[in-house]
């Protein structure tokens, strides 16, 4: 009995979602075709095959992107706040900001924040 609204609310939301599918189906237009069907939608013909290997640098510089984006989201509620809590909040954030700058000097000194790299042993000319 007590899973009763939670079945409701599940059924209210399958039927939001093919109430979303349903009106999409019958209102937006459909006209395939060879341009559309293509694998990448862009304009561009593809290239070579699908299955290559990327390289982990795009990875590594989202991933950072998205760490330091969302750890920086902390600090507007804490600047919102910051009168009503105190020295302490203010000593915390120091902190969590010195652990942020820690972190970034590691990422910067493994030189991961450049998208070309040189290669080892490789030695700009003077030209």
């Amino acid at each position: 009995m007590n899973f009763v609204p939670i079945l409701i609310f599940l059924g209210a939301a399958a039927a939001v979602v093919f109430a979303a599918l349903l009106t999409n189906r019958l209102l937006a237009p459909h006209k395939p075709n060879p341009a559309k069907l293509t694998t990448y939608e862009c304009g561009e013909e593809p290239v070579g095959s699908p299955w290559i290997r990327f390289n982990t640098r795009f990875y590594v510089i989202a991933l950072i992107f998205i760490v330091f984006d969302v750890e920086v989201l902390f600090l507007f509620p804490w600047a919102v706040n910051l009168k009503q809590m105190g020295m302490f909040a203010w000593v915390e954030m120091a902190v969590f900001i010195a652990i942020l700058s820690i972190g970034l000097a590691y990422v910067w000194a493994k030189r991961d924040l450049e998208w070309i790299k040189p290669k080892p042993g490789w030695v700009k000319s003077k030209d």
